[in-house]
């Protein structure tokens, strides 16, 4: 199976740390977000590649805005 590419497992990794920080469980965010909660899975596990209506939604549902989703890709935690 091909690797998925590392900006998606970055972005994916940074929705995931900022919905466990708000404890969301994959199912109430994707209900928040307006996603299905498989699709939001494979957003996390950086196999899916989000356009930007669905990264706005993602942000909004987290309760920041694209931009700080954005910047989160680049913390560690």
């Amino acid at each position: 199976m091909k690797k998925p590419p590392i900006d998606q497992v970055r972005f994916g990794d940074a929705v995931r740390r900022l919905r466990t920080r708000r404890d969301l469980s994959q199912e109430a965010f994707a209900v928040l977000a307006k996603c299905h909660r498989t699709y939001i899975g494979g957003v996390e596990r950086g196999e899916r590649n989000p356009t930007l209506t669905v990264i706005l939604r993602i942000a909004r549902a987290l309760g920041c805005t694209a931009s700080e989703l954005l910047k989160e890709m680049d913390k560690r935690d």
